[in-house]
This record gives C-alpha cells, structure tokens and sequence, in this order.
C-alpha cells in the first residue's frame, strides 16, 4: 500500500542544475517501496527528474529554477493508456448509438468514418485526444492504429505534448479502406517505425488491426518487424467470442495458441482487448511475457461480456503484464484512467464476490509504474524517481471530492477521478497549466473539430440519430 511519510533526504540522479521545481504537494512517487514524500519536491533538469525529496534543501540547492507551487496538492506520475483510438471517433463523440448489433459500431460507423478521414481530421482528431488525455492526467498514450496518416497524427501529439506510440492502419483483407498485400503492410509499418524511432516523444509501433483480419503471413511478418527495429506490436484480439470462433474454424487453434505457434507472442507485443480467453491461452500469454491493454469501459459500455469471462486480475496476481486503456471515444467514451482503474478494481472483486481482492494501490500501479512495464517503457516513465523522464501530474486537491483528504491510494482510485487533474508536465515541459494547454490554442481546436465532424460525417453518408426529437426554440 502506498504509505504517507515526510520527505526524506534528497536523492539526485546527477550533480546538474534543476531547471524546475515542483514544490510542496504530496509526491506519489510510486517507486519500489510506494513511498509518499509529504509535502516533497520534485526537481528537473531537462526532461529528466533530477531528485526528489525535501523542499528546504531543494529550493536551497536549486535557487535559480523557476518554481510550480504545489502547495497542498497531491502529484503523482503522468498516466499511461495502454490502448487509445486517437482518430475517427473523436469526431463523432456520442453520435455512434450505444444499441447496436455486435460489429455495427465499427463496420457501420468507425470504419466509413476512417475511410472518409483526411489529412486535416486525422490532426484535428488527434489533437482533440492528446488534449483531452492531458486533461485526465494520462501522459503516455499507445495509439491503436487506425490512421491513415500516421504523420500528421504524431506531428498533433507532439504539437500539443503527449507522449506516446504511433502507428497505422495494418491489414490484408480483401476489402477495406488502406488495405493492401502483406509486404505492402509491412513497408508501411516500416517506414512509420523508422520515421519515428524508438526513444522519441512520440515513437512508431508496427500496429496491426488484428481480430481475424490479418493473414498468418502478415501477423508472423509484423512480429519479426518489430522484433528488427527494436520497437513495440500492438494489436486487437478477442473482445468478444467472434475470434476464438473464427480462429477456431480457420486454424483449429484458439487466437493466442495460433499466434504462439506462428512465434507472434513474446514481449515486444501489448494485445488490446483480451477478454475471451480460455487457461490454454493464458499460459501461453504469461509464458510470452506477452503485454495486455485492458479497456473496461469498453467492454461493460458494448456489452461483451467481460465481467463473465474477463480474467484479467488473475493475469495481474500470476504476474503478468496489464496496462488499463480507455479504447475508443465510442466504447470507452473517456480518455480517464482512474475511472478505469476504479472499474478494474470493482470488476475482479465483484466477480469473486471477494472484498479482500485486487485494492486501489493494485489499480493505480496499473494507471502507472506496471502500466509503463507492459507498454514497455518502465525503465523511462511511470514513477516518480531520480533519472526517469519528467511526466508528473499535479491533482488540485481544493474540491470536495477531495475534502477531507484520505488514504492517498483510495483516493486516486476511489475517491476522484481525473477531472480534479491542475497542472501536467511531459518530458520536462508544462504542458497544462490550470486546466488548460500550454501549447496551442483551446477555442480554435474546438472550432476546427465542430466544422471537420459535420464534413466527415456528410463524406462518409452517415446521418446521426437522434433518441429524443430536437426541436427548435424559434
């Protein structure tokens, strides 16, 4: 559990001058004793966290660096989303029915909205997600994939300052918007990894769409890709039982046993989704050392069926690699990780009807340090300790959600959610201050989205229902 102590001596990465202090909040620094440091200081220099301890002696240390008062509020690392659609349905929030058939919610909707996606939408939808995921606190955000201009969507990202994975649109189906032969796929996949390499703000992933849309080809290609350029994999499977069906009447074999024995599985892969499982699958899973983007919200909002057959808190408790995502702006609807958290908490105590099982503390380490693992990146982000990269989230505490202050893990997860989120810094910068972007301009982005989603949606012939009549007040 995380423990509430006074802030220890300083302990520094290097002897270099801080740039920035964070000064006086409650430090979350989840590292490997989940030490809370009291009304601590962070100190940055660069994009790196410097040290961490007490304010006296850092202010002391550090006189020249500029200062973020962070009197009485709580800091914790920046977020990771494990698996977030950062185009498409950012354009037609809450227009996409939530009664529909399974399928029709991508086949009838995300994917003309894809095909009928330009330049300008795919910068536009961007920049809205990576906003709206700083406002959450989240600093990390692995993309699905479904772009069709990777470049614009990773210029977005870094433009308004999340951090992240980026990849496009990988399948070989006979028909589909961007489909393609397997070695054209593969080009694609390349030539986004090498334009964005490893290491970056923003780095590109080989990113398939997964399912059954994929050849054996294909998905055994990718894998080696990735496994070549020394990046990350990501991929859907499984949501619903429509996998292990098709994969069963294609192969015989079960998705993940198919995919362990064409020699996809292994640790460079994050598989969103991965709701229908059976005890062959999650063997070959943890074996694989193969990382899962868990997506709750997803799963209860589209009703399939993951309180019967999730089982991801036994992959967490056996030791396996679980990130929490929010999937889609029409599945998951909120790019907020503690609220998906809160819901992965409840989900695997509920379904053991076992009130002693997977705490708030468990919840946030998947939000963060053990979020980073599994999307690859532990030994960069997801506490706050001397040499990782400087993503901090400070939590206005001055609201009564956080009235009267408690326990600091059942708060994170139990008690608020991400919209008590102040200020944001990603690899050293500040990137929201207030509530607000530093970094571009609010008013025009929500301008430009208004006027891009009833274009989008006129080229995509889609005409939005409505429940109840609008009618008009003149």
């Amino acid at each position: 559990m995380l423990r509430r102590q006074m802030a220890e001596p300083v302990h520094e990465h290097n002897d270099g001058h801080a740039d920035l202090l964070v000064v006086g909040g409650d430090v979350v620094t989840m590292n490997a004793r989940r030490e809370v440091l009291a009304g601590g200081t962070v100190a940055i220099a660069g994009n790196r966290i410097l040290a961490v301890g007490r304010t006296s002696e850092l202010r002391a240390r550090h006189p020249g660096a500029a200062v973020l008062d962070a009197t009485g509020t709580v800091v914790t690392p920046g977020l990771v989303n494990g698996h977030q659609h950062l185009t498409g349905d950012p354009l037609a929030r809450s227009c996409i029915p939530d009664l529909l058939p399974p399928g029709a919610s991508i086949f009838e909707w995300s994917v003309p909205l894809h095909a009928a996606h330009t330049e300008h939408d795919d910068d536009v939808s961007a920049s809205l997600s990576a906003l709206e995921s700083l406002r959450y606190g989240v600093t990390t955000v692995v993309e699905a994939g479904t772009v069709a201009h990777p470049h614009r969507v990773a210029a977005a990202m870094a433009r308004v300052g999340v951090r992240g994975t980026i990849g496009t649109w990988g399948w070989d189906i006979e028909q589909g918007p961007y489909a393609a032969p397997c070695d054209e796929v593969l080009d694609r996949q390349r030539e986004v990894v090498e334009a964005h390499p490893p290491g970056g703000l923003v780095e590109g992933w080989v990113t398939l769409v997964g399912h059954d849309l994929a050849s054996d080809e294909l998905l055994a290609g990718a894998a080696d890709l990735a496994r070549e350029l020394g990046t990350g994999m990501t991929m859907h499977i499984s949501p619903t039982s429509s996998d292990p069906e098709r994969y069963l009447a294609r192969s015989g074999r079960r998705p993940l046993v198919h995919l362990r024995e064409l020699g996809v599985l292994g640790p460079h892969l994050v598989l969103a989704h991965a709701v229908w499982l059976d005890d062959e699958e999650i063997a070959a899973l943890l074996d694989t050392g193969t990382a899962v983007a868990y997506c709750p919200w997803a799963y209860m909002r589209l009703g399939q069926g993951v309180a019967r057959m999730g089982r991801h808190a036994e992959i967490v408790e056996r030791g396996g690699r679980v990130s929490l995502g929010c999937d889609a702006s029409n599945a998951g609807d909120l790019a907020d990780i503690l609220r998906a958290a809160a819901l992965a908490a409840a989900l695997a105590r509920d379904v053991r009807i076992d009130p002693e099982r997977f705490g708030a503390d468990t919840a946030f380490e998947l939000a963060t340090v053990a979020g980073a693992q599994a999307v690859g990146m532990g030994d960069r982000i997801g506490s706050i300790e001397p040499g990782k990269l400087a993503d901090i989230v400070v939590h206005d505490t001055r609201n009564v959600t956080w009235t009267p202050r408690g326990d600091h893990a059942l708060h994170l997860v139990w008690g608020t959610d991400g919209r008590t989120v102040r200020d944001v810094i990603v690899d050293g910068r500040i990137v929201l201050r207030d509530g607000h972007s530093t970094c571009i301009d609010e008013p025009s982005l929500f301008e430009a989205a208004a006027e891009a989603q009833a274009s989008l949606l006129a080229r995509a012939g889609i005409s939005v229902p409505h429940r109840w009549p609008v009618v008009p007040a003149d």
